[in-house]
């Protein structure tokens, strides 16, 4: 067992696909000698070579297309965007060549690309720095979005990402890159992808989230644990496809859902969660869902961040609000 923070538990997944299949190639900006700004990659230019973990020059269009062709032609790239502001300029190449090539060649050749990005605010970044837009990449079709929100999901996540036969959009939340330790057996078992994560049992509601807004949710049920309220709390980790029937079996027992996410509120993935509820679970719903979200505006650096992001209080007062509904 090793024990290890988020970053460091990417770190090991990406040593461990390279060490076990050797088609896994790394790509981005300042990856190789320097090991990324957050040092996901530190040390694997020595381990593997310049041949396996390449810098690239700054053109974050060119490298996305780059891999996209390694991809078609049988190899398994993952690229890493510095931030998730950063990958704008790719995404001509992420929803016009990556996500249709499958449907394009009528399944002739596949994409296995995987694009990493730390996102989020919180750790009082410049802009473009504090992003949190996955409802961008949940929109467009043929591609995964994951996001992992522990050390061993972040493990277990990545490599089933990097082994899936199409392009995967992976966001990291870079605010708890190094908030938490865990054991991680470093074994080269995946998790599942396209399943929700139970992280806590309750009768009483369900709050849904992801990513960095695990820590709060988990707190603030908690605090409602100790007011005699059993929340479940549900880590949906992948975004696109949606495990909806997870969700949809919660809220059949609890009969309250509450959906915590720090991307803007507006055209959000938790709309699509509340649609979903409405449209299949409308008779077992007791209350109205909620949902506690960032706000429909650029993320206001730096003074403003916490205020814009959602917070412990915001999340329980919502909670009582839903509870109070007979």
């Amino acid at each position: 067992m090793t024990e290890a923070t988020l970053v460091e538990a990417v770190g090991l997944a990406l040593a461990c696909a390279m060490e076990d299949d050797e088609t896994v190639l790394l790509l981005g900006e300042d990856i190789g000698v320097d090991g990324g700004v957050f040092r996901a990659t530190a040390d694997l230019i020595a381990r593997f070579g310049a041949g396996r973990v390449m810098d690239t020059p700054l053109s974050e269009s060119l490298f996305a297309g780059l891999a996209v062709g390694l991809g078609a032609q049988g190899f398994r790239p993952v690229v890493e965007y510095q931030f998730m502001g950063f990958i704008y300029p790719a995404i001509d190449q992420i929803l016009n060549h990556a996500g249709r090539l499958r449907n394009r060649t009528r399944g002739r050749l596949t994409c296995p690309l995987v694009i990493r990005a730390p996102f989020g605010g919180g750790i009082h970044a410049p802009e473009h720095h504090s992003e949190s837009m996955e409802a961008l990449f949940a929109h467009i079709p043929g591609i995964r979005v994951v996001i992992p929100s522990s050390p061993a999901r972040a493990y277990g996540l990545l490599l089933a990402a990097i082994r899936d036969p199409d392009p995967v959009v992976f966001l990291e939340p870079k605010r708890i890159y190094r908030a938490l330790k865990e054991d991680i057996a470093d074994d080269g078992i995946a998790a599942p992808l396209d399943q929700c994560f139970t992280l806590r049992a309750g009768r009483d509601m369900t709050l849904v989230t992801w990513g960095a807004m695990v820590v709060e949710t988990l707190a603030a049920a908690e605090i409602l644990a100790a007011e005699g309220v059993e929340a479940e709390v549900i880590d949906v980790a992948t975004l696109k496809p949606l495990d909806m029937a997870a969700i949809l079996s919660s809220v059949e027992r609890t009969g309250r859902c509450v959906i915590v996410h720090e991307a803007p509120l507006s055209g959000g993935v938790g709309a699509e969660i509340a649609a979903g509820l409405a449209n299949r679970g409308l008779v077992n719903l007791l209350a109205p869902v909620q949902r506690v979200a960032g706000y429909d505006t650029v993320m206001p650096l730096p003074r403003l961040e916490t205020d814009y992001m959602p917070t412990e209080e915001r999340i329980l007062r919502t909670a009582r609000r839903v509870l109070a509904y007979a």
